[in-house]
């Protein structure tokens, strides 16, 4: 098992040293963005630090034994260059299902290419039916044996560079739920003519990446490039999708990190009227603000990546939970933190090298991608009956949760066979929350923390009375959607007093989690905006709140000048000492 994230030479301070000097970073990517130009050298900067390896489970060869490990490791590539992570991770997301419902060949087959470097691309969507998997129009007939791939795929992320590709076809006449099959494609195995490259299509973040497609006509496959039994492609793409939605919580957080830090050196070297912009209220409360939406999409993250390993029966519910949490607050984030920047926010070639309005861009595509915020709300929604059943019982995985909540430790062995399209518990994590808070209440806290912490439980309560109200439907109200987006929440607020009722011995000293700093700021901010979802006044003001923006916003300036870490369990940055923002920040 790997040593805890916390200290040493561990795999992030490697990465971290393999990404090189971050202020060239900022250039190089800049002229890439600007060109519209692969990031290659970055992605062999990936290889070479060996990040392919923890996209395969150690069972077959690779070192994805934690995946708490491999959203740290995500998270730190992201927080240079989106795009790269892009380019790079795919194989990761083509792969899983591989890992999900392969056979032991076709694991060892897929894990010698990954293992050399080689990327895989995903091909789920059409242009004529995007994420609607159930009505595709690509086609594997059976012929001489095996099947005939006929169809368009696109739009892909690495259609044209990927040597292989998991891809979804009909296999039934009318489609449907048992319709489709999935099949791993071998480019290098295909006969010429039997597929050809789509070309790149233009977009508006992530602009270097190989967003393009692949056209079938009359490629042969063999039977035993099918993945599973026929008609089982569609759960298996389900399934692999609450590891890899869980995963693209690290674009979020890197992203988020990144334009946190950069807005943060400008707030802090910025002078107007010769006062830096740090010593106003304004733009000290948004900064505040945003550390605590970026601690919250931590520790979402950090739980639902552990909870692979501790609660996979809950995936279902955990995944769709932060994939649509973590996109949705970083944007509400970046939003928040342009305005501080003006327009610096969106200029390409002033303040480093345009950076944030690349960040911003970027990162837009993360609501999109392994199904979109309204598509996870929507796989929420039809497990509020669990849900609500499961918190009326406080139902909890009491051991599986003590694992996905300490941060850092070792996990147990995924088994990929517990993953159900349903979560039959509902969330652990949730559901004891109503015993946490009375834990909390009956010892000292500090100041503030256990009032938040009641309001939390109260709201959480309100919220489930409300979805018990709400029936699953093939197509929601809005009103349901909203109380999908509550729970998101009502999730993240469960896992950071979880995560601080764990881990404030061992962090004591510290000076994010000096008198629960950040978790009252990130409990005060997901109360605000649960209230907003749901249209109730917002709770008062617990003591001490007032105490929160000045010297949360200080910490935060002083980590982004100094690359000292700017969330609870985040990891320090390299940054060259001195004025980091040097004459681009006046």
């Amino acid at each position: 098992m790997t040593a805890p994230l916390r200290g040493g030479r561990t795999e992030v301070s490697v990465l971290e040293g393999t990404l090189g000097d971050p202020v060239e970073a900022l250039r190089e990517d800049a002229e890439l963005d600007a060109a519209e130009e692969f990031p290659a050298a970055s992605c062999a900067r990936l290889d070479s630090f060996g990040l392919a390896a923890y996209y395969v489970p150690a069972e077959f060869g690779g070192k994805l034994d934690d995946h708490e490990i491999l959203l740290r490791l995500l998270r730190t590539v992201a927080r240079r260059d989106v795009s790269a992570t892009v380019a790079h991770a795919k194989t990761y997301l083509g792969a899983a299902p591989v890992w999900v419902a392969g056979s032991p060949e076709q694991a060892a087959d897929v894990a010698a290419v990954v293992l050399s470097a080689r990327p895989v691309g995903w091909a789920l969507s059409e242009p004529e039916h995007g994420a609607d998997l159930l009505n595709g129009s690509c086609t594997a007939t059976p012929r001489d044996g095996g099947y005939r791939l006929d169809g368009v795929k696109w739009p892909i992320n690495n259609a044209t560079r990927a040597v292989l590709l998991t891809v979804l076809a009909r296999t039934g006449e009318h489609g449907g739920a048992r319709g489709h099959s999935l099949f791993v494609f071998d480019k290098t195995l295909a006969a010429d003519g039997t597929w050809r490259p789509m070309p790149k299509a233009p977009t508006h973040g992530i602009r270097g990446i190989d967003i393009s497609g692949i056209e079938f006509s009359g490629a042969q496959l063999p039977p035993a490039a099918r993945i599973g039994a026929e008609g089982t492609g569609v759960e298996t793409v389900l399934r692999a999708l609450q590891l890899t939605r869980t995963m693209c919580a690290a674009l979020s957080l890197g992203a988020g990190e990144h334009a946190l830090r950069l807005t943060a050196r400008f707030v802090a070297t910025r002078l107007i009227q010769r006062r830096p912009l740090i010593e106003r209220p304004y733009p000290a409360s948004i900064l505040a603000q945003s550390a605590a939406q970026l601690a919250a999409v931590e520790a979402a993250a950090l739980v639902g990546s552990r909870s692979i390993h501790s609660l996979t029966g809950e995936m279902s519910v955990t995944s769709a939970a932060v994939k649509a949490l973590a996109p949705t607050l970083v944007d509400a984030m970046l939003a928040e933190l342009a305005e501080l920047l003006g327009a610096r926010s969106f200029l390409t070639g002033v303040y480093e090298h345009g950076a944030f309005q690349k960040v911003r861009r970027d990162h837009q595509v993360v609501s999109i991608f392994d199904g979109s915020t309204p598509v996870n709300r929507a796989a929420l929604i039809q497990q509020f009956p669990p849900l609500v059943r499961g918190f009326a019982q406080r139902g909890v995985d009491a051991e599986g949760l003590r694992e996905a909540v300490a941060v850092g430790a070792p996990l147990r062995n995924m088994d990929v066979t517990a993953l159900t399209l349903l979560s039959r518990r509902g969330s652990s994590l949730v559901q004891s929350l109503p015993e946490l808070v009375a834990s909390i209440g009956a010892q000292a806290a500090p100041i503030g923390l256990a009032d938040h912490a009641h309001a939390l439980c109260a709201v959480t309560e309100r919220l489930h009375s409300l979805m018990a109200d709400t029936r699953p439907a093939a197509r929601p109200s809005m009103a349901a959607y909203e109380l999908a987006a509550a729970y998101e929440l009502c999730y993240a607020g469960a896992a950071c007093l979880h995560l601080w009722a764990t881990g404030e011995g061992r962090h004591r000293g510290e000076r994010l989690w000096e008198d629960g700093l950040w978790v009252r700021a990130a409990l005060r901010m997901l109360l605000a905006r649960i209230a907003d979802v749901l249209r109730i006044p917002k709770p008062a003001a617990a003591p001490g709140d007032d105490r929160i923006d000045g010297p949360l916003s200080l910490l935060i300036a002083e980590a982004a000048q100094t690359g000292a870490a700017v969330t609870p369990f985040g990891e320090p940055m390299s940054w060259p000492s001195g004025e980091p923002g040097g004459p681009r920040g006046r």
